[in-house]
């Protein structure tokens, strides 16, 4: 079944220096017993959102979807990736026009599928401090999704979004993105990586959180599929 498919891991190594929404560590691991116990045991620490992780309807709105309540379906879809790193900057929003101007090229955007806006923001991974980018407003700075291409992308009927940022609201802290495709029942993947070795369109993505009964955030393992017909 997978003979003719490429895998690309979309997804960042977990770990205590990695950049988070609020600047503190986010994740931590401790051996509890090591080999020469006769095994090696350990205990994970950790936010709910932290590295390439996924938003559920509940992380804004009580009583929607949880995690552990999105269908499987949603996990396993078409993925598009419009590259914008051309024009992207630290308060670059991914426009409705931007989303036209790659469907010309690409086609159409398909029902239950994800878009994805790369960034190219993932360079800074590393460097905490440039990821985050807060600048002299005591905002953070990186690219987004603007609230007229999120209108245009539900009306395509999208599972989701993801994002190679920390949010796909970028500087908005009023988080319209948020609230639209949340509100809508979507869920949102932010914090990807490893995009440059995704085709624009044609591919497939399966990006999946543990089963968290009303979790509103997870860390998940995202990977992108993509088949070779010739």
């Amino acid at each position: 079944m997978f003979e003719n498919c490429k895998f690309v891991d979309l997804t960042h190594f977990l770990d205590g220096d990695i950049p988070t929404w609020n600047g503190s560590c986010g994740f931590s691991h401790e051996v509890k017993m090591s080999y020469d116990q006769g095994v090696c045991v350990m205990s994970y620490k950790s936010h709910a959102g932290v590295g390439t992780h996924m938003d559920a309807p509940n992380h804004f709105y009580e009583g929607a979807d949880a995690i552990g309540d999105l269908s499987l379906s949603q996990f396993f879809v078409r993925v598009y990736v419009i590259d914008v790193r051309k024009q992207s900057h630290p308060d670059f929003f991914l426009s409705k026009e931007d989303v036209c101007t790659f469907e010309k090229k690409h086609g159409e955007i398909e029902k239950n599928s994800l878009v994805v806006a790369f960034t190219g923001w993932d360079m800074f991974w590393e460097t905490p401090g440039k990821y985050r980018n807060v600048q002299k407003d005591m905002q953070m700075h990186f690219p987004g999704f603007s609230e007229e291409s999120v209108v245009y992308l539900l009306s395509k009927g999208i599972v989701g979004i993801g994002i190679d940022t920390l949010s796909p609201d970028g500087s908005n802290m009023n988080f319209p993105v948020h609230k639209l495709l949340l509100g809508k029942g979507k869920y949102i993947i932010e914090n990807l990586t490893n995009l440059e070795q995704m085709p624009p369109s044609g591919a497939h993505v399966v990006v999946l959180p543990p089963k968290v009964r009303v979790g509103s955030e997870s860390a998940i393992r995202a990977v992108g599929l993509i088949i070779d017909n010739s």
